[in-house]
């Protein structure tokens, strides 16, 4: 199979519903942590790890409704393991990205500014295995995550006890406002979240394919 250059479906449209879902799951989550619901579902911490309410779990989730939505409307995937396997390799350059930017003790010139241009590959990479899903991850990744950039700022302007302004342990407490907004915001919701849902969407898109296809083959009489 080859793939197509051009989208034969709309962008926007296709990613409407996804992101209004992605955005109530953004709301809900900030409600529960304003509430003190209980932890579980809405961890407050830096970082938020573990809470069941989320939306990192709805990228690979629409990864799959994507690319099947796409073959649906005619899109010709370049193949599964095509698909799998670029996205493998942007998971491997963010990891790397995340190493050296920012756990490696090593120190010398530039150390952040590559680890977050190895995680900016690790979003472009993706793209190598199948460019229409790739554009429409691209997309929806910025519709779900641009929300949390704004949310997150009136949390930190108003200290509102959530995992939105919640500074981690690590990271100097007294640092100006805009330090830590830039830092602790921006860059980890326009960069590294970015290459998050660009990756599982594809990994999940990818598995979705050849599932489908594997479907298609055996539904096909002798």
């Amino acid at each position: 199979m080859t793939d197509t250059s051009g989208s034969r479906i709309s962008i926007p449209q296709l990613i409407f519903i996804p992101s209004l879902v992605t955005l109530g799951v953004t709301l809900l989550r900030l409600i529960g942590e304003l509430q003190h619901w209980p932890t579980r579902l809405f961890n407050p911490d830096a970082g938020g790890q573990g809470s069941i309410i989320g939306i990192a779990w709805l990228a690979p989730i629409f990864g799959v409704y994507f690319a099947l939505k796409l073959v649906r409307v005619g899109e010709d995937p370049p193949g599964a393991l095509r698909i799998i396997g670029f996205a493998f390799g942007g998971l491997v350059v963010t990891i790397l990205g995340g190493y050296v930017g920012f756990a490696s003790k090593a120190e010398f010139p530039g150390k952040i500014l590559i680890g977050l241009l190895l995680v900016a590959a690790g979003v472009v990479i993706p793209f190598l295995g199948w460019k229409p899903l790739g554009k429409v991850l691209l997309a929806y990744a910025y519709a779900a995550r641009i929300p949390v950039v704004i949310v997150m700022y009136f949390a930190m302007r108003g200290n509102w006890h959530t995992h939105y302004d919640a500074v981690p342990p690590n990271f100097p407490q007294d640092a100006p406002f805009w330090t830590k907004y830039f830092e602790l915001a921006v860059v980890p919701q326009m960069i590294m979240w970015i290459a998050f849902t660009m990756i599982t969407g594809m990994l999940l898109g990818g598995i979705a394919i050849a599932v489908a296809s594997r479907r298609k083959t055996a539904a096909q009489p002798a």
